[in-house]
């Protein structure tokens, strides 16, 4: 007998990078929300007209079908991300997730999958992402939780997500395995290489941008439209940092302390990064970002001699070696952001609407709509299309 097919729901759609996803692993989108015109329009255009335009916490349940299998929300999170410096439990955007939880409560799906920025975990100390587990719990649903790392899926960029997986059908909600690492990890030889840049988007590295589609050898490309502008600000450190004193230090920490660089890790929900704040070889090794170091304090015990220099940001005019963040053309991107895109790495432009589509994983034939910042915009809010691939992989064979 045929197996029936999975029905979702998706609310917060944007452009629809999670829902296509679910998608392409063969469940049918029967509805879907979002409040945005312009990825209304391009997720309508691309995806289907099942998705309504309108505000979430104006639309009744009884507007929204019954009897679906997966319930989709990447939340909004402006009021979470790590990026805004003023973000507060009082912002009334963290709190649309409680919108989800209507619907959970009132549809009971068999599972549902909730996605957010990074920053949601350390948010009023880890007190908001409490909250919502504990709000998800109470209503019936085991609740797990997972940053992951695009990369990690073969997605071509270094993009991180907290994954929130509920299921109320007593099942485990189960994570998908990493399938792409360093091609020489000697710990783990089982993963395929990292997908690099030039992999994805070299083909057009020397090709000018235009309004209009072309064809580039035997393929239409839409959207190679991008900003030429290439000096703006940026949040960044106040005071000069070396990387390998910073390195030098925390181990000398660590190795006093009785955690490993593995419980580290486990203990921020990372898979590889704590690895690389103790590590200074091949120029590979990073700084923690202030509320990771903050947490790292805690852990270690360690003085006060850098918080100052590893904490206190300010604003800094751009130039071409700090925004030129994909100058790498043998590693996966730094994270395609909603407020517009790094210098490309010929210094004459921005990265186009469609190499960034590209390093989010959305098909050649996906086309946006809008202005340009509107294109940028939905494209760094969307979760690649991969990495949604991949978690509908895992609840569609706990579903059967």
């Amino acid at each position: 007998m045929a197996k029936k097919k999975l029905s979702v729901v998706g609310l917060f759609s944007g452009c629809g990078g999670l829902d296509l996803g679910f998608k392409n692993q063969g469940f049918d989108i029967i509805w879907a929300n979002d409040f945005e015109k312009d990825a209304v329009k391009t997720y309508r255009e691309n995806i289907g007209d099942h998705i309504v335009l309108g505000d979430i916490t104006k639309i009744p349940s009884s507007e929204i079908p019954n009897d679906f299998d997966v319930l989709l929300g990447g939340f909004p999170c402006q009021g979470f991300s790590v990026a805004n410096i003023k973000r507060s439990i009082k912002d009334e955007r963290n709190f649309l997730y409680l919108e989800m939880l209507r619907i959970l409560k009132d549809k009971k799906p068999k599972f549902f999958i909730a996605e957010n920025v990074k920053g949601i975990l350390s948010l009023q100390g880890g007190e908001v992402m409490e909250m919502i587990l504990k709000d998800f719990k109470e209503i019936g649903y085991k609740v797990d939780y997972r940053l992951l790392k695009a990369s990690d899926y073969g997605v071509p960029q270094n993009r991180e997500r907290v994954i929130i997986i509920g299921n109320n059908i007593g099942v485990d909600n189960i994570f998908p395995p990493i399938t792409h690492g360093l091609g020489n990890d000697l710990f783990n030889n089982s993963t395929k290489p990292y997908v690099p840049v030039k992999d994805v988007i070299g083909h057009l590295k020397s090709v000018r941008i235009r309004d209009k589609e072309f064809n580039l050898n035997g393929t239409v490309i839409h959207n190679h439209i991008a900003r030429t502008n290439v000096s703006e600000k940026f949040w960044g450190r106040k005071y000069d940092v070396n990387q390998h004193d910073i390195c030098d230090y925390l181990r000398e920490w660590r190795n006093k302390s009785e955690w490993s660089t593995k419980k580290i890790d486990e203990h921020f929900g990372y898979a590889h990064t704590a690895g690389h704040w103790f590590r200074k070889d091949n120029n590979s090794g990073s700084i923690p970002n202030p509320e990771d170091w903050w947490e790292l304090k805690k852990l270690l015990n360690f003085d006060d001699k850098y918080d100052d220099q590893v904490t206190i940001l300010e604003e800094k005019t751009i130039v071409f070696e700090q925004s030129l963040r994909i100058s790498n053309w043998e590693t996966p991107s730094d994270t395609i952001t909603a407020t517009g895109p790094e210098i490309h790495p010929n210094k004459k432009r921005r990265m186009s609407v469609r190499e960034c589509a590209i390093l989010q994983t959305f098909p050649d034939d996906f086309v946006f709509y809008g202005a340009l910042g509107s294109m940028y915009k939905q494209i760094g809010n969307a979760v690649p299309v991969k990495l949604a691939e991949v978690i509908a992989r895992e609840v569609k064979e706990q579903l059967y």
